[in-house]
């Protein structure tokens, strides 16, 4: 080749395409106050969407406030934050209303969901007993998970699962729903539960 001869073009190598992550739908669920809004704004990646909305006297005299009595607002419809686990998975976090009374729209929610976190207060747990019926009855992989109000909680973790009346096959753990690490632990378990279905 002489000095005046363009260079032969250099083949670009080859670049592998970017698959986005899997998403995957994931509930957490629980009685009125028990820490849902906390837990998804605690791990979301982006600002959550919540539908809160204040507390007002006909509510005060019908949600029992006794144990949360600086709550000034409640989930109405849902929470909504999402996550990415790593570069292949992403979880979106549909968190539901407490209330009894909004529990026609739990169907909606939960619809398409892998799995749910169940997210109960020791000081009352009869709160989350239809939580707990509703993953059992449609057959949907969930875990137990004790928020740790002022980093304690009432009970032992048998005695919960002794009066929740769950199988040995749900995990039964303590959580602060304050602390993104502790929210992200007890998703993963859930996670595992999860994939443990579908390759059974």
């Amino acid at each position: 080749m002489t000095p005046t001869e363009p260079a032969a073009p250099v083949a670009a190598a080859p670049v592998a395409a970017v698959r986005p992550p899997l998403p995957v739908k994931m509930v957490i669920a629980g009685g009125f106050g028990v820490g849902k809004t906390t837990a998804v704004g605690s791990i979301s990646e982006i600002e959550p969407l919540t539908t809160e909305a204040a507390i007002t006297e006909v509510a005060a005299g019908v949600d029992d406030l006794s144990h949360t009595p600086s709550k000034t607002t409640t989930t109405v419809a849902m929470d909504f934050g999402c996550i990415t686990i790593d570069p292949t998975l992403k979880l979106y976090l549909f968190g539901t209303p407490g209330q009894e009374r909004f529990g026609f729209m739990w169907d909606d929610i939960v619809e398409g969901a892998v799995g749910g976190l169940v997210i109960v207060d020791t000081r009352r747990l009869d709160d989350c007993y239809a939580a707990v019926d509703y993953f059992e009855h449609r057959q949907i992989p969930f875990a137990v998970a004790v928020n740790a109000f002022d980093g304690k909680v009432q009970h032992s973790l048998e005695e919960v699962r002794w009066a929740l009346d769950v199988a040995e096959r749900v995990p039964v753990l303590v959580f602060d729903a304050r602390e993104r690490g502790s929210v992200r632990d007890a998703l993963l378990v859930v996670l595992e539960l999860a994939l443990a279905r579908t390759e059974g």
